[in-house]
């Protein structure tokens, strides 16, 4: 690992603040993003995906009966296909597909169900237009990969067909902040803290209970769900989601694999083309996804805990 690398931007969330406005919270994270270029082989097409925001990256070498289908982070309350669109571009890349990102509703104008809604309305979508459940993907970051196992949790539920595979980055799983590192890491996190988290929370919940499955994933019965990869940072108040997490995954019988990668922040994949660990990350999703398009499983060693 490249301290320096990590350092540089560690200095520059400490230079840009959480504003308290909305708006600017929003501009901020979206800006993390937008700092970035994309790669002059990545095309980009907006879409309405049953009524949902949505955008496709591809690349020339994208196979395209396959799809990457991501949900941003951003606590529910920020994020969308801007602030994101550069690390799914290289992870669609890195699994040799085409992606979909959602621009889903946020809070707290749009509280829960509405970002499930329009995560199922994008599954539908793919649906719909003739992709095969088994060449779908789920992706999600932070708040993002908590939706992704809503999402599924909810197909399940409705006996609708389950994506060949999970990949949740830095997942939040539990709103009702029950995790040890919350306080444990609160240190050397340099985006999320418990006292924000309980706020984007609130704003999500809009008074549903916190602990309901398809808010907290962590309780819900997990048997039954297509295989997981875990990523997430040992410097990051989310720790706990991802471990406790695999761990109700692999209680359930779910295929589970967690990475653990050392010194690394809330949503390192973000800072990917300044950050070795980034990139490597995502090489690691790409293959686990195209190893289970390609029905050879997971491919990569588990991390055990």
């Amino acid at each position: 690992m490249s301290v320096a690398e990590l350092d540089r931007i560690r200095s520059r969330l400490a230079a840009r603040p959480r504003p308290s406005d909305l708006a600017d919270r929003r501009q901020r994270l979206d800006s993390l993003g937008t700092d970035y270029a994309l790669p002059l082989d990545v095309t980009v097409e907006s879409v309405v995906a049953q009524g949902v925001c949505a955008e496709w990256t591809r690349t020339d070498t994208a196979d395209l009966t396959q799809v990457l289908l991501f949900l941003h982070g951003g606590g529910y309350m920020a994020g969308s296909l801007a602030s994101h669109r550069h690390v799914v571009a290289q992870a669609g890349r890195e699994a040799g597909t085409q992606t979909l990102a959602l621009g889903y509703r946020l809070s707290p104008e749009h509280p829960f169900p509405a970002a499930l809604e329009d995560a199922l309305a994008g599954y539908r979508y793919l649906l719909d237009c003739g992709v095969a459940p088994n060449r779908i993907a789920l992706a999600g970051e932070s708040a993002g990969g908590g939706l992704a196992l809503a999402t599924v949790l909810s197909l399940r539920a409705g006996d609708l067909p389950l994506p060949r595979c999970l990949w949740l980055s830095s997942p939040w799983v539990d709103l009702a902040l029950t995790g040890g590192t919350l306080t444990s890491k609160e240190a050397v996190d340099p985006l999320l803290n418990r006292a924000y988290l309980a706020e984007l929370a609130a704003a999500y919940l809009a008074g549903s209970d916190p602990r309901a499955p398809l808010v907290s994933p962590i309780n819900a019965d997990l048997t039954g769900l297509p295989p997981m990869l875990i990523q997430v940072g040992s410097a990051e108040v989310l720790l706990d989601d991802a471990v406790r997490l695999a761990r109700v995954a692999g209680a359930a019988d779910v295929p589970v694999t967690l990475q653990v990668w050392p010194h690394m922040i809330h949503a390192w994949h973000l800072f990917y083309q300044e950050v070795e660990e980034g990139r490597s990350a995502l090489r690691q999703a790409g293959l686990f996804i195209r190893s289970h398009f390609d029905g050879a499983g997971p491919g990569l060693s588990q991390t055990v805990m």
